[in-house]
C-alpha cells in the first residue's frame, strides 16, 4: 500500500466521455418515462404512429423513411417529452454521417435561363402579308378595267346577251273545264239531290248539311277547287262569297246574279232545281 493514498484514489478513472451519454432513442424513452407518459400518450399528442415511436426509442430510424423525416420525428417527440431537440438532432447527425450539404440552386437556375428558346414560324405576319398582296392585286385589276375599252366591252356584252337570250317558252293554257252536258244531267240520279259547288272566280267559305242537319262540309274552298254533295231528299248550303261560286244542282248550272262578297243561304231538293 502506498503511503498517503486512500483506496478511493487507487480506483481507475471513470471516463465521462460521449460513450457514457445515452443514445437518442434512449434519451427520448427516459424523458417520456420521467414525464409519466406512455407510448400511446406520445403518439396521440404528436400524431406519430406507435410503431415508429417504439422504433425510435430503440434507435431504429429505418421506419421513418429517411433522414429528413427522422429529424422531424426526433424534434416532435423531444418537444412532447419536454427535451431540447437541438442536441438530439446534432447527436443523430453525428451518428449518421452528418447533415448533407444543400444543393446550390444558382447553377441550375443559370443553366435554365441561358437555354435557347425555340420559336415557331410567325403565321400572323405571313397571313397579313398575303392579305396585303391579294388586296393590291385586286385594286390594280379594277383600276386597269376602268378605262373606255372596259365600258365598250360591257356595252357589247349587254348587246350580245340580249340577242342571245332564249325566247321564253309560252305557258300552255290550262284546258277549260267542260260544262255539264246533257249526259251529265241524265246521269244524275233521279231519286237523290246532287249539288256541286265550284270556286270558279275566287275562294269562298262554304257550309253543307243534309236533310237531318248533319254537317257534310264546313271550310274554305280555294279557287279552282270543287265539292259535290248528295242526299236522299235535301241539301242546305251557306255560301260565304256567292259571287265567286258556280253552282250545279242535279247536273244543271244555277244561273243567279250573286254579287261578290254576298252571303247566300240555299236549299235544294230532288227534281228540278229550286231555291228555298
Amino acid at each position: 500500500m502506498s503511503i498517503g493514498n486512500s483506496p478511493e484514489d487507487e480506483r481507475p478513472f471513470e471516463d465521462a466521455s460521449e460513450e457514457a451519454r445515452p443514445s437518442v432513442g434512449r434519451a427520448l424513452q427516459q424523458a417520456r418515462i420521467a414525464a409519466g407518459l406512455t407510448v400511446d400518450d406520445v403518439s396521440t399528442a404528436t400524431r406519430v404512429r406507435i410503431a415508429i415511436v417504439h422504433a425510435i426509442e430503440a434507435d431504429d430510424f429505418a421506419p421513418c423513411g429517411g433522414d429528413v423525416y427522422a429529424r422531424g420525428h426526433i424534434r416532435t417527440l423531444a418537444k412532447a417529452v419536454h427535451l431540447d431537440p437541438a442536441p438530439l438532432i446534432a447527436q443523430y447527425d453525428a451518428d449518421h454521417g452528418g447533415r448533407p450539404a444543400p444543393t446550390p440552386a444558382a447553377p441550375l437556375f443559370e443553366a435554365e435561363r441561358i437555354r435557347p428558346e425555340r420559336r415557331g414560324p410567325n403565321w400572323t405576319a405571313a397571313m397579313v402579308a398575303a392579305i396585303v398582296v391579294v388586296i393590291g392585286f385586286v385594286g390594280f385589276t379594277m383600276f386597269k378595267g376602268d378605262d373606255g375599252s372596259g365600258k365598250n366591252n360591257v356595252a357589247d356584252g349587254a348587246a350580245t346577251d340580249t340577242s342571245a337570250s332564249p325566247t321564253p317558252k309560252s305557258k300552255k293554257p290550262a284546258d277549260p273545264k267542260p260544262e255539264p252536258s246533257d249526259s251529265a244531267i241524265a246521269a244524275a240520279p233521279q231519286d237523290k239531290v246532287t249539288v256541286k259547288v265550284s270556286a270558279a272566280d275566287g275562294r269562298s267559305w262554304i257550309s253543307a248539311k243534309d236533310h237531318n242537319g248533319r254537317q257534310l262540309f264546313d271550310g274554305l274552298l280555294k279557287q279552282g277547287e270543287s265539292k259535290t254533295f248528295q242526299d236522299s231528299s235535301k241539301i242546305n248550303l251557306i255560301l260565304g262569297d256567292a259571287g265567286a261560286i258556280d253552282l250545279f244542282v242535279n247536273g244543271k248550272k244555277i244561273e243567279d246574279d250573286w254579287q261578290p262578297g254576298a252571303v247566300e243561304r240555299l236549299t235544294y231538293t230532288k227534281g228540278d232545281p229550286q231555291a228555298g
